[in-house]
């Protein structure tokens, strides 16, 4: 499988990740079928494993370091921090006091030593940057972390953080996390150029736009209910930006049978094509699905390609604003801040 340089770090991750979210009762994968689809996953070329603390509240790191027990040194081991792990305020955000527990948990749960990239799950507004990066900072010379990273913040936060860390030295962020697919393009306007100026490693998420570009969702047929009980809401075919979206999907399947192509194989070969991306995430289910995403590593979008999807979707822009998956900054979501 292709491998790319993760930002800055120097580091070869393969060009298709797995993400482990499916792992524990959320996506309802047991031991068993983790160990068949890491295993899987592993013949398959991926050398990138993602997870999150708050994944089934813990399980998903549990059955992901079993999973890869006797081939951990094979891999590049990812995680997550920051989300809360239960209604207790103090187990929560990215406070110096949290961190350090929340890593030590983590390292626990997976069965292992070190964590190789370590990331902030959302910004936290309630905390400075300068309390997260420097914990972050001496977990990494503590040997507990490699590399550390964001996800999911915006623009102007990512230039801070960078700043501060240079004027504290502190290591600084060094990849970013962020959903993007080709519903959700508006990152391409502000979240990948900024990660570009600071070389850093581009991991995304949701290219399949939560289900959207999973080959599922037809115009006229019913959504399945396991995937209307994924977001609540999402599926609500009478919206406006539903209805533009299945206009979109109309086209899009038009262009997958062109190319002889399944939607989200077209889905991930167009993500995987911004000089941006250092990896993107599949989360699979089963086998299956697995076999089917990892053909998506070999397959590549000309231009001609690339453009019927612009004409499509407009490019550094989201068809539905709420899609950004973002946590806004007080000073939009308090209203009191917004008109002071």
């Amino acid at each position: 499988m292709e491998q790319r340089i993760l930002g800055g770090t120097g580091l070869p991750v393969s060009v298709l990740s797995f993400g482990a979210m499916n792992l524990g009762a959320w996506g309802g994968v047991d031991q068993q079928a983790a160990n068949r689809l890491v295993s899987q996953a592993l013949d398959g070329g991926i050398t990138l494993f993602d997870t999150a603390d708050v994944y089934s509240f813990g399980e998903s790191e549990r059955l992901l370091g079993k999973a890869l027990d006797g081939r951990r040194d094979e891999v590049v081991l990812a995680t997550k921090g920051r989300n809360p792990m239960s209604n207790n305020p103090l187990r929560q955000g990215a406070s110096r006091r949290w961190i350090v527990t929340a890593v030590e948990d983590s390292l626990r749960r997976l069965g292992t030593d070190y964590i190789d990239l370590y990331q902030i799950h959302r910004p936290d507004w309630d905390t400075p940057l300068e309390e997260t990066l420097s914990a972050l900072t001496d977990l990494q010379r503590a040997g507990k972390i490699r590399y550390f990273g964001s996800s999911t913040f915006p623009a102007h936060a990512i230039v801070e953080s960078q700043w501060v860390a240079q004027d504290r030295s502190f290591s600084r962020f060094t990849t970013e996390q962020v959903a993007y697919s080709i519903f959700q393009r508006a990152v391409e306007a502000d979240v990948f150029p900024t990660a570009q100026k600071f070389a850093m490693g581009v991991l995304i998420w949701s290219p399949l736009a939560n289900g959207w570009l999973a080959g599922t969702v037809k115009r006229g047929e019913p959504v399945t209910a396991h995937r209307a009980n994924l977001a609540v809401g999402e599926f609500d075919m009478s919206t406006p930006e539903a209805q533009r979206k299945l206009d979109v999907l109309d086209g899009l399947y038009t262009l997958a049978m062109d190319l002889g192509m399944s939607l989200p194989e077209l889905a991930l070969a167009f993500v995987k094509s911004h000089p941006a991306v250092s990896t993107v995430l599949i989360g699979p289910r089963t086998e299956k699905h697995l076999e089917q995403n990892l053909r998506v590593a070999e397959l590549v979008l000309d231009g001609a390609t690339l453009d019927r999807i612009d004409e499509l979707t407009q490019p550094g822009r989201d068809i539905a604003p709420q899609d950004r998956y973002e946590i806004p900054a007080p000073s939009i979501s308090d209203s009191r801040l917004r008109r002071r």
